[in-house]
């Protein structure tokens, strides 16, 4: 699994913004947003595969930025907060720091007691 960072410019935010947000928190297991336009997402699948999924969600002056990136970062006024795709069947108690969306269906097998996922700290 790696982790990628995605930033967008959308020349109407108005009409895609959220559309686009949703579709990048479906991309992976999970996936964090220190800054409005931007992303990390953990993810199995190739930049290709990211950016072809998210193509279908932007218009022709629309910009996308998707590279690997490393777990270390330096942010200023902003921190890591990850989140996990929210899977049926999950208790999520107000004491977790879990929050996530969309609701996807459990896949065969899949397990659901998985820990809770760590902050980061901002510098």
């Amino acid at each position: 699994m790696r982790t990628y960072l995605i930033s967008y410019d959308l020349a109407k935010p108005h009409v895609s913004k959220h559309v686009v947000a949703h579709a990048i928190m479906s991309l992976g297991s999970s996936w964090a947003r220190p800054l409005e336009n931007t992303w990390y997402v953990r993810s199995d699948e190739s930049e290709e595969t990211l950016e072809a999924w998210l193509g279908r969600y932007l218009e022709s002056d629309d910009g996308l930025l998707i590279q690997p990136v490393k777990e270390d970062a330096v942010m200023t006024n902003t921190s890591l907060r990850w989140f996990r795709q929210r899977r049926a069947g999950i208790d999520v108690s107000e004491h977790t720091n879990i929050i996530a969306f969309p609701v996807v269906a459990p896949l065969a097998g899949e397990r659901t007691d998985e820990p809770e996922l760590p902050f980061a700290t901002a510098c």
